[in-house]
C-alpha cells in the first residue's frame, strides 16, 4: 500500500527554519511539496523529479531562495528546508508524489500525505 508520511511541522518566528521529511513507501519519478491555508486554494511550493543519475528542481517564486527540496534515494524520502520563513508561509504543508512526469498541479499528483502544520510568527 502507498503511504507518504510527513513530519517536521511546527511552530516557528519569522526568521526561523523548518525541515519537513515525507517518507514514501515505493518508487516515484516525481515528488512535490504544496501548501494551503483555510479557503484557498492549494498552492505548489516546489518539486523534484528524480532519476536514475540527475535530479532537477523546480520552486515558486514566493519561496524560491528561501526552501530547498531534495530527496534521499536510499531512505526513500524527501525533505523540504524552509529557512528565512515568514509569516505568509503559514500553512498546511502537503507532499505528493507520482509515478509520471512532474507537474505543480495538484492534479498532477496521484499520491498525498497526510500534511503537516506550519505556523510562522511575527
Amino acid at each position: 500500500q502507498v503511504q507518504l508520511v510527513e513530519s517536521g511541522g511546527g511552530s516557528v518566528q519569522a526568521g526561523g527554519s523548518l525541515r519537513l521529511s515525507c517518507a514514501a513507501s515505493g518508487t516515484w519519478s516525481c515528488m512535490g511539496w504544496f501548501r494551503q491555508v483555510p479557503g484557498k486554494e492549494r498552492e505548489a511550493v516546489g518539486r523534484i523529479a528524480i532519476f536514475a543519475r540527475n535530479t532537477d528542481t523546480y520552486y515558486a517564486d514566493s519561496v524560491k531562495g528561501r526552501f530547498t527540496i531534495s530527496h534521499d534515494n536510499a531512505k526513500s524520502t524527501a525533505y523540504l528546508q524552509m529557512n528565512s520563513l515568514k509569516p505568509e508561509d503559514t500553512a498546511m504543508y502537503y507532499c505528493a508524489a507520482n509515478r509520471a512526469p512532474c507537474s505543480s498541479a495538484p492534479a498532477g499528483y496521484d499520491y498525498w500525505g497526510q500534511g503537516t502544520q506550519v505556523t510562522v510568527s511575527s
